[in-house]
């Protein structure tokens, strides 16, 4: 598809070749300008993206996305930060990066995600170094774990020797089925090679829901004790987290080699969202969208939202989610 786009664009510049050259040395003209492209990989990235075109990470820009598009999550934003622009500022990495993200639908995972592959690809999501999996899309019946399991195997091989620095996220872990995940162990671990491929400089992200009822338990604790949530570290979740989600038998990483082998580098909790936590959601929605911020509908936007536990009514149980919709209707209004 690349090298189709590229020659299409060297084939709408072929009038002006005409001109300069006779028609029966035309073909040959063109046959050659390709193969020029072809063999020179700095003229074929004019016209098609190139693995040797990711950015070079800014930890600053990293910083400045998460701060400004990243809300109530400080747990996060440090470990991403830290380990995103470590592992990529390593020339010699000893395996992938692996993350996994946890938490309530709306928190911001997916959102995160996004973050970082637009810091490493220009292109983000939609660059062709960048692999999303959905398990109920891709993966949705069990009695399939099989092929599934080759399928995917070939698919991340596939696409690391294409680039090294390939990205490749999993959402819905929780809804995977359990022993799938297995299949991509060996590319996970320490090894330099496998099968004549080095996956040491890949980056492999989990986004799952399992372990965000363990996360709201210490979310809870710290409010009720009167602490900020802010206090949380990353020591009161990570450990707790990592056995909850093994123990789960409703998710793709239930009794997984992953955890089982230490190969997950970070479990990153994702914590449940507070009612200023949405008014800033809606906020930079607001302003992303061109409107001038309205704080009178920034506030009835957030008041719709519904908050849980029953009687404390402290998080929000969709987050950030949904509030985009109830923003559409006061700004049609």
């Amino acid at each position: 598809m690349k090298l189709g786009r590229a020659a299409l664009a060297l084939l709408l510049l072929a009038p002006y070749v005409v001109r300069a050259v006779e028609p029966i040395s035309l073909s040959l003209a063109l046959a050659g300008v390709l193969t020029t492209y072809i063999s020179y990989p700095r003229l074929y990235c004019l016209f098609a993206e190139c693995c040797g075109q990711m950015r070079s990470l800014s930890r600053e820009a990293l910083q400045k996305d998460l701060d400004n598009k990243l809300f109530g999550q400080h747990l996060a934003k440090k470990v991403i930060l830290n380990a995103v622009s470590g592992f990529l500022s390593n020339p010699k990495p000893k395996k992938p990066l692996t993350l996994s993200l946890h938490g309530w639908t709306g928190t911001g995972k997916n959102f995160a995600s996004k973050i970082i592959a637009e810091n490493i690809y220009e292109g983000g999501l939609n660059s062709d170094y960048v692999h999303l999996f959905v398990a109920t899309l891709h993966f949705p019946h069990a009695s399939n774990i099989t092929l599934y399991k080759d399928q995917l195997q070939m698919w991340i091989r596939g696409n690391v020797s294409a680039c090294a620095r390939s990205i490749f996220i999993f959402d819905e872990m929780d809804k995977m089925h359990a022993g799938l995940i297995d299949a991509i162990k060996p590319f996970l671990d320490y090894y330099d090679v496998v099968d004549e491929v080095s996956y040491q400089k890949a980056v492999f992200i989990f986004l799952s829901n399992a372990g965000a009822e363990r996360i709201t338990d210490v979310a809870l604790d710290f409010w009720k004790s009167g602490k900020q949530r802010e206090e949380i570290k990353l020591r009161d979740m990570e450990p707790a987290l990592a056995v909850s989600v093994f123990n789960n038998k409703n998710s793709g990483f239930w009794h997984s080699s992953l955890i089982d082998r230490n190969l997950i580098d970070y479990f990153v909790p994702f914590l449940p969202l507070e009612y200023k936590h949405l008014k800033m959601c809606i906020r930079v929605e607001m302003q992303s969208r061109g409107y001038e911020v309205d704080e009178d509908i920034i506030s009835k936007v957030a008041e719709e939202m519904t908050f849980f536990p029953k009687e404390e009514k402290v998080f929000s149980d969709k987050g950030c989610k949904t509030v985009f919709t109830k923003l559409d209707y006061y700004l049609d209004d």
